[in-house]
């Protein structure tokens, strides 16, 4: 690829890996280019080795899908995830990809619960980056495919693969839960183990702290229902060796460190300081930065107490711990006899026989398991003495393996302990292994991994393949030709049977004189030329593998022995005869048929292979999802990036893997409007007016000649290098541009000095000139003085000596003139007699001729000339008819511009928000209609003018031929007429172009017409959907009403059952409960169903006959009141009807006297009835304001009828009680102390009680009425927090100048929430609400407005640009103007609520943000919002209008500091996004102060009152 001079480039640096630089120039060959980097540093490279970069890209703080990467290549890649981390942006797609750098500092706003809500349901990629997103998609793939997912987490040590486990785990209980029924909490003990397999498998290595030395896989089962029903945690790999061999400055496992630290344990088990052991001292690192051991070992013996492990265990696995310790302090020297071996020292004896005595065995069969080994032969049994060298290995041996049977009988009991549900058709399986690792020395360790990393690359590999063929199938393109390269050879070399590196390895070990020499050259002969397999140069026995992510040299010394993996007999028959039952179970008793020996061999990496088989026939049989997990730096320091240790693990991770497979398609993607968008002024000629972006598309790349491109159905697919050669072409066009710009600016600049110049150049000449001049003036002034002088006197001597010549010369002259002129005249007097006679024959002569042609002439015109003026005449009879053809087109434009005028008062009746700005558009057409009618008018009278002339003409041509001279002045008239009648073409010319232009603004109307309809058309189907799904929830909602309703009736009927001296305390202890919670109420959306308190107290009631009366009484009472509930009753003078009608029937029947709450009971049912069952939006709002006047009557009315008093009269115990509840200042019912002269109504405790729960039930409808709203509001904002996509305009590109963005209305869309609120206002005044309630609702909607549009632009990047800030702040401006019109009186605080999004709006319009500072924008700009959200949205921007920058660095990085101060000072106040209230904004007693008195009186009986006999009393005529 050839790069032209100021090309930006990406260029191989040894310290930063790659650094960005620009083309100085090149040579002739065009072999090396001179760059010169951003430090200033000038160098040479070779363009092979140079990488194009995107200068624009740096503007925007990096992308969140990198395969939006203008150049995916590996400085993009790379310093793409650098620009992001730097904005603590950590997460980054790669496709499905997740890519996840380790921020080494907290960030709790990113994992709280409203985050982990955002993320629930929403598609892969709509907000930005998360690993939430990830589990969320799993976890709907899994819901909605009905198949099996798994995660895959990987990265190098320390990249944050542990953490990303926890957080997926977190994500998945909080979207999953619990299954229905389940007492325990499976996810909770799965997270809760962690802490215990870390300090038994995790280590301290040279990367990392706290690095999992195993792998483990969680597969996380889920019922039907999409809930959590099990767990099973697989481990792989326990990295064995470390137990006995560990290298400076690692350490072993943290177990050891933790035991060794608490001193109780560590005294009982005879431990000391980790110096003192063998295992612990061979690194001289014991403690790790901010860990304190005994707090880990606390934390380790919680977890194991949550997982169920016993106390006698646990105390058994702590002294397994110790022993191990002992062991490996166990030191041998040569026996008396041959290649034998006895123990060293005194201090050696101490740690065997603690040894033995914490593993409960015989201490003499220890010492000889150690020292000897037994061989079963024919003959019987031979035991053979061990050297030194081998009593040391068989220690290890025995060491390891006591360790590795811990560890999995640890991952067992957590497996037990958590529960697996077998018949779980549906897992989530999360997988954290350990990454690709290459070090100075690579071992056997090494080799596993790496190996495994091998077959997980070949899976991930597939994978992206496999969306790569899913991208091009979906984009309908060829793709079958793309060539695919995995690894398949690296694993026959290593895998494959029967010479692959195992099963060599393998075949070693099972010679006991093999070694590492013979295996390396077995290794070699058997694959002496493979690409893939390598001898180092100064090594025999080191090979070498090329693996995906690099080659790795692989040292072989201790391959061999770390295969082996003997189970010695004598060791199991040891522990198996413990008499600990924790250590016998560890070891149970080996079968017979392998007693024979004492090996059994078992080979590691076969074993290692046949769990990563198993492991790899999961993952085919789920569907997976990676996330790459990068460590940053090496030092865990925050915001330290380096940059070759990050592109080494993207390396190792797969991630430029996945890129070199995408290079192998079609790696740069652009949708069509983006690619017009950049690469239109390439070609402007095929951009004139409206066009088609694919059309456009393939006609700019046809036009760079360019091949192999695809064009998919929304995209165009490049291959590598063809979008540079595109850059290229544009960067030539955009320096064309920049040097015509430059050359009139330097012409201007130039011209400016030439000007100045020349005038300072005048000025001075002009002074010079002056000065000499006066000098001059005064010299002349002299000579010339003199020169008079002089002249004078020369005049009369000359004067006095020429008059004496005078007179002499004159008398000569006059005599030879006579002379002269005498024979002048007679030459002349003869020349003229023979011109005349000369003259007078010619005359004749020509005459004769002239006379002759004339006549022939003059016939010849006349015949012409009539021929002429006959075309003449046709042509103007022909335009005469044009002109009536005008007249019709004038009587269509009339019509058409009248239509155009309808149209436009049609819109402007729809566009509010312009409808200034349309009226004055109006205005200009109208006038513009004005002066075209003038026109026309003029045309008419030119055209009656023209044919008036016409006749003239005609009768003019019939006299031509007699008079010649007539003729030709007609001529010239015609001639003039030609002229008027161009210019009267020339302007139906313009006339027809301007009516052009109007029809082009009529269609234009038509098509935007068009659009709102389609739009409003998928509003309504939207709509349609909402209101199904709200049916079906208010189904769900009253089911569950029924189940609260029947349990409130046992729980409250089953007290009643006591004596009255019980009833009355219980009575008066509810009763001061009922107050006191009136005081404190929380929001409740349901009334509580009415049930039977009170028994009755007066006697008399036995009588059948009275009975049979009471009970049709009432009877009647119930179906009166059935109907006036259920029939909508209307208003009065903006009073509810039937309200007052309810409470003058309770007055009329001294329901408030009662002792009995049937009456109560059928009100509160009937109007919880008509609720569930409303059809009609007017049923909530007519209810609300019925229970309101019901409430309000019910408050200011009725007065405790002593009832609580009296109680305490009688029973004595409760009269204090009563009197503080009576006389509470916080209690909502006015008993006592009414100044207001209206007669209160005596009311026992059950109306008291109705009045409360009328209360509720007043609350229940107004949040049923919030939430009803809040559904239909949602998808209409969902829609206004982000512009629509306009048209395209001339040039490909939207204009950055003012005139030239769309001139769309905010209409649309935010036209749609104003009229929402327009029906709202219209539905609350049609049913009389309150204004109290109005501007409750309505605050809370402007709440509701603020927080979902905020925090929708929080989380979506292509919201927070300029141009939406634009379109959002015009959207607001239409609520402005909505909540002015409404008034104060029902819009209340509303504006206010909008504070947030205001706000915010506010700080993406502004200009010149760089030079704003973090102080003007906390105090002037935004005062409401938090640092957080301040960094939030100054770290999203961008300007995709003007191409401006955000805030200055200096900013962001004090933002950085204050919100990092804060993460440690307050962790509950770190979202960034704001909560919804759901409260109920008043109280009882707010209702009463704010509605205003109601008459009972006044009121319009309904017509259905005569029917019922029991409330004849309403009516004034029997009353």
């Amino acid at each position: 690829m050839s790069f032209r001079m100021g090309s930006k480039v990406w260029v191989q640096d040894r310290d930063q890996a790659w650094v960005a630089a620009e083309v100085l120039a090149s040579d002739g060959g065009g072999n090396r280019v001179q760059l010169v980097t951003d430090s200033g540093k000038k160098v040479l490279a070779s363009p092979e080795k140079l990488c194009p970069r995107d200068a624009d890209e740096e503007e925007h703080g990096g992308v969140e899908d990198m395969t939006r990467l203008a150049y995916l290549n590996e400085p993009g890649v790379l310093y793409n995830l650098k620009r992001r981390y730097t904005l603590n942006d950590i997460y980054t797609y790669t496709g499905s990809i997740l890519i996840a750098v380790n921020p080494f500092t907290k960030l709790p706003h990113l994992y709280d619960n409203h985050m982990m809500e955002q993320y629930k349901g929403a598609p892969l990629g709509e907000l930005s980056p998360h690993v939430f997103a990830v589990a969320d998609a799993s976890y709907r793939a899994m819901m909605n495919e009905g198949k099996s997912q798994s995660i895959l987490v990987s990265g190098e040590s320390g990249a944050g693969k542990t953490e990303t486990t926890k957080l997926i785990m977190q994500y998945l209980t909080f979207v999953g839960g619990r299954a229905a029924g389940d007492d325990r909490s499976v996810e909770q003990q799965v997270l809760e183990s962690n802490p215990l397999l870390e300090a038994f498998g995790n280590a301290r290595t040279v990367r990392n702290d706290n690095s999992s030395r195993f792998g483990k896989f969680v597969e996380i089962q889920f019922d039907s229902n999409g809930r959590i029903s099990g767990a099973a945690i697989r481990t792989y790999l326990l990295e064995r060796s470390r137990v006995v061999q560990i290298t400076d400055p690692e350490r072993n496992y943290h177990c050891f460190y933790q035991l060794c630290a608490f001193e109780t344990d560590a005294e009982k088990y005879e431990l000391g300081h980790p110096s003192h052991f063998h295992y612990l001292n061979q690194s001289k690192i014991y403690e790790l930065d901010g860990v304190s051991n005994v707090e880990e070992y606390v934390r380790t013996r919680r977890a194991m107490n949550i997982v169920g492990i016993s106390h006698e265990d646990q105390e058994a696995i702590f002294r397994t711990l110790a022993a191990i310790l002992h062991l490996g302090n166990i030191e041998f020297s040569p026996g008396k006899e041959y290649d034998s071996s006895v123990i060293k020292d005194e201090k050696s004896r101490f740690h065997m026989q603690m040894a033995a005595n914490l593993f409960m065995c015989d201490v003499d069969l220890l010492l000889s398991t150690l020292c000897t080994r037994s061989i079963q032969t024919r003959e019987g049994s031979i035991v053979k003495a061990l050297d030194c060298n081998a009593a040391v290995a068989g220690r290890d041996t025995l060491a390891k393996t006591v360790y590795a049977r811990l560890f999995d009988w640890l991952v067992d009991k957590i497996n037990r302990s958590v529960g697996q549900d077998i018949n779980s058709q549906m897992q989530i399986g999360v997988l954290d292994i350990y990454g690709f690792e290459c070090f100075k020395d690579n071992s056997f360790e090494q080799f596993c991994i790496n190996f495994a990393n091998e077959k997980l690359q070949q899976h991930f590999n597939e994978h992206v393949f496999k969306m790569e063929q899913e991208e091009y199938g979906r984009e309908e393109i060829n793709w079958s030709y793309i060539e695919f390269v995995d690894n398949q050879d690296v694993l026959d070399l290593i895998e494959k049977k029967p010479i692959g590196i195992v099963a060599l390895l393998d075949e070693a070990c099972m010679f006991p004189k093999s070694t590492h020499e013979t295996f390396s050259t077995k290794l070699f002969q058997h694959f002496p030329s493979h690409p893939r397999l390598g001898k180092e140069k100064f090594s025999q026995t080191d090979f070498a593998i090329s693996h995906y992510a690099g080659k790795v040299t692989y040292h072989t010394d201790t391959f061999l022995d770390k295969n082996r993996d003997y189970v010695v007999v004598e060791h199991c028959n040891l522990l198996s005869s413990s008499k600990c039952p924790f250590v016998s179970g560890l070891f149970p008793l080996p079968p017979e048929e392998s007693s024979r020996s004492s090996y059994r061999f078992s080979s590691v990496a076969s074993r290692f292979k046949q769990q990563l088989q198993a492991l790899m026939e999961t993952l085919n049989s789920t569907e997976p999802h990676y996330v790459r997990c990068v460590k940053p730096n090496s030092l865990n320091r925050p915001q330290m990036f380096e940059n070759g240790s990050v592109i080494h693990q993207l390396r190792c991770g797969g991630v430029l893997e996945a890129v070199r497979i995408s290079l192998a398609g079609y790696p740069t993607r652009r949708t069509y409007s983006e690619f017009v968008d950049r690469f239109g002024l390439i070609a402007l000629e095929f951009m004139d007016g409206s066009y088609d972006d694919k059309a456009v598309a393939e006609k700019i790349l046809q036009k760079l000649k360019l091949e192999n491109f695809q064009l998919g159905r929304t995209k165009v697919f490049l291959r590598a290098g063809q979008i540079g050669i595109l850059d290229s072409r544009r960067a030539e066009v955009l320096d064309n541009a920049a040097r015509c710009i430059q050359r009139q600016l330097r012409t201007f600049i130039a011209r400016r000095v030439f000007i100045a110049v020349r005038a300072a150049a005048v000025c001075l000449q002009a002074c010079c000139r002056g000065y000499i001049g006066q000098k001059m003036y005064a010299s002349k002034r002299e000579t010339a003085a003199a020169i008079s002088v002089q002249k004078y006197i020369r005049m009369w001597l000359r004067r006095k000596t020429y008059m004496k010549l005078c007179s002499s010369a004159t008398i000569i002259q006059s005599c030879v003139r006579g002379f002269m002129t005498r024979q002048r005249f007679l030459h002349i007097k003869e020349h003229r007699a023979a011109t005349s006679i000369q003259a007078c024959w010619r005359m004749y002569k020509f005459r004769s001729a002239f006379h002759r042609h004339q006549a022939s002439i003059v016939a010849i015109q006349c015949l012409w000339r009539r021929r002429q003026a006959k075309r003449e005449l046709r042509r103007l009879k022909q335009e005469a008819n044009e002109t009536g053809a005008l007249r019709l087109a004038k009587s269509k434009l009339e019509k058409q511009l009248d239509e155009l005028t309808w149209r436009l008062h049609l819109e402007k009746k729809i566009r509010v928000s312009n409808e200034d700005a349309k009226q004055i558009e109006i205005s200009k057409l109208q006038k513009m209609i004005e002066a075209l009618n003038l026109e026309l008018d003029a045309a008419k009278l030119a055209t009656i003018n023209e044919c008036n002339k016409n006749a003239v003409l005609q009768n003019q041509f019939e006299l031509s031929i007699k008079e010649k001279s007539a003729l030709k002045r007609e001529l010239v008239a015609v001639d003039e007429i030609r002229k008027e009648n161009a210019m009267l073409k020339v302007s139906l010319d313009a006339f027809e172009k301007k009516c052009t232009a109007l029809e082009v603004e009529l269609i234009n109307a038509q098509k935007g017409r068009d659009e709102t309809i389609e739009k409003l058309r998928e509003f309504e189907q939207k709509c349609s959907q909402l209101e199904q799904n709200v049916k079906s929830l208010e189904e769900k909602m009253l089911s569950l009403e029924d189940e609260n309703h029947v349990l409130r009736q046992k729980a409250l009927s089953a007290p009643l059952k006591s004596n009255r001296q019980g009833f009355a305390k219980s009575l008066s202890e509810r009763y001061s409960n009922a107050v006191a919670s009136r005081t404190e109420r929380k929001p409740i959306f349901e009334s509580p169903t009415p049930t039977k308190l009170i028994p009755t107290f007066t006697p008399g009631m036995s009588d059948s006959r009275r009975s049979k009366l009471t009970a049709e009484r009432h009877q009647d009472n119930c179906e009166f009141l059935s109907r006036c509930i259920k029939e909508n009753l209307g208003f009065k003078n903006g009073k509810p009807l039937a309200a007052p009608i309810i409470y003058k029937c309770l007055l009329h029947w001294h329901a408030f006297e009662s002792e009995r709450t049937a009456i109560f009971d059928y009100i509160i049912e009937g109007i919880n009835e008509v609720l569930k069952a409303r059809d009609d939006d007017d049923v909530l709002p007519y209810w609300l304001s019925n229970t309101s006047a019901l409430l309000c009557l019910l408050q200011r009315n009725l007065r405790s009828n002593g009832f609580l008093t009296t109680t305490g009269q009688r029973y004595t115990g409760s009269a204090g009680l009563a009197s503080r509840t009576v006389h509470g200042p916080k209690s909502p019912l006015k008993f006592i102390g009414y100044d207001d002269g209206v007669s209160h109504v005596e009311a026992r405790y059950p109306a008291i009680l109705f009045k409360q729960q009328l209360t509720a039930c007043v609350e229940k409808i107004f949040g049923l009425l919030r939430d009803d709203l809040k559904k239909e509001l949602s998808p209409l904002l969902g829609l206004c927090i982000q512009a629509p996509k306009t048209g395209r305009q001339h040039g490909g590109k939207l204009s950055r100048s003012p005139s030239g963005l769309p001139q769309q209305p905010s209409g649309g869309q935010w036209a749609n929430i104003v009229n929402f609120l327009d029906s709202l206002m219209s539905k609350l005044h049609g049913n009389h609400v309150p204004s109290f309630f109005i501007r409750k609702l309505v605050t809370q909607v402007f709440s509701f407005i603020n927080i979902t549009l905020f925090n929708s632009l929080l989380l979506r990047r292509e919201c927070c640009t300029f141009s939406n800030g634009e379109y959002m702040k015009s959207g607001l401006a239409e609520l402005e103007k909505w909540i002015v019109n409404a008034k104060e009186e029902y819009a209340g605080t509303s504006w206010h609520e909008l504070n947030y999004i205001r706000q915010a709006v506010g700080f993406l319009v502004i200009h010149q943000k760089r030079k704003k500072s973090l102080d003007e924008i906390r105090q002037d700009l935004c005062p409401a919002l938090t640092v957080r959200q301040i960094y939030r949205i100054s770290t999203m921007y961008w300007d995709d209008k003007y191409g401006t920058q955000s805030v200055s660095n200096e900013v962001v990085s004090e933002m950085r500091e204050i919100v990092s101060s804060k993460d440690n000072q307050n962790i509950t106040s770190n979202s960034f996004l704001l909560d919804d209230d759901m409260s109920i904004p008043f109280s009882a007693e707010d209702i009463d102060m704010a509605i205003p008195a109601i008459d009972p009186d006044e009121i319009d009986l309904p017509a259905f009152v005569p029917e019922y006999s029991c409330a004849q009393f309403l009516n004034p005529i029997q009353t």
